[in-house]
């Protein structure tokens, strides 16, 4: 296949502390740079603006629903997906632009390593996290379940793997995590609620324990040192604090 060109989307709301960074790493392998964004108050319309980014406002309804709704507004069928805290590696690029000029496949995928309070994270469920980012938008769509969202190609879709890392600045604080993971399993609990999905005694125990051992022990957390434990812990809390809140969203249902 010829070159092919790819719109870099990138959904938005008060990221005016990390979108510069974004926008820069996809301006020189992308045709398009479009944001859309969930009516921020802060700089992230004048940043992106002024590092000519097409700017879209548009009132967020869900994670899914939002990265959907701004694949189907971009130019290009070949879309780059990613959050405004990611960025591409210098290797991740090149490998972007090697198959912007020989598009072999319906999806690429690459690792995502993430950086938490100043430090990589290079072990537990947090490296390699592989995702799937780079797309034709007519072979799929996103889906999953909020707030964690997940592009589905279709049956028989051909993904590879790319080389190099997208560069993910999760955190800069522990008190960044914790707000997150209280906000997110809310989300997460509503949505499986609203799934009909029954709250369970034993995953409300088990699942915390299961996912610091893994994290922590079986995929070597501990090499990471303080903030290896640290996203153990939170990692662990969130899977707790997802299944109270929905065996407390059944609660209160019951009582209605």
């Amino acid at each position: 296949m010829d070159s092919i060109q790819i719109s870099a989307v990138i959904i938005t709301l008060n990221e005016e502390k990390n979108i510069a960074r974004c926008i820069e790493s996809v301006n020189d392998i992308a045709d398009e740079v479009l944001v859309v964004d969930s009516f921020s108050t802060d700089n992230t319309k004048k940043i992106a603006t002024s590092l000519g980014a097409r700017f879209i406002e548009h009132d967020f309804e869900g994670h899914i629903q939002q990265k959907n709704w701004a694949a189907a507004q971009s130019k290009f069928p070949y879309v780059l997906s990613l959050d405004a805290d990611e960025a591409l590696s210098e290797k991740l690029k090149k490998s972007v632009l090697e198959v912007r000029n020989n598009w072999k496949a319906d999806g690429y995928s690459f690792n995502r390593l993430n950086n938490y309070c100043g430090k990589w994270i290079k072990h537990g469920d947090w490296y390699p996290e592989k995702k799937l980012r780079l797309w034709d938008k007519r072979k799929g769509k996103w889906g999953g379940i909020n707030p964690h969202d997940t592009f589905e190609m279709e049956t028989g879709s051909v993904i590879k793997h790319l080389k190099g890392d997208l560069l993910h600045y999760v955190y800069y604080s522990i008190s960044q995590q914790l707000l997150q993971n209280d906000k997110f399993t809310t989300i997460a609990a509503r949505a499986r609620f609203d799934m009909g999905k029954k709250p369970s005694v034993l995953k409300l125990i088990f699942s915390p324990a299961f996912s610091f051992i893994r994290n922590y022990i079986l995929k070597l957390g501990f090499l990471d040192g303080f903030y290896g434990f640290v996203v153990a812990t939170n990692l662990a809390h969130y899977s707790f604090l997802k299944y109270a809140k929905l065996f407390e969203l059944y609660h209160h249902s019951d009582q209605s």
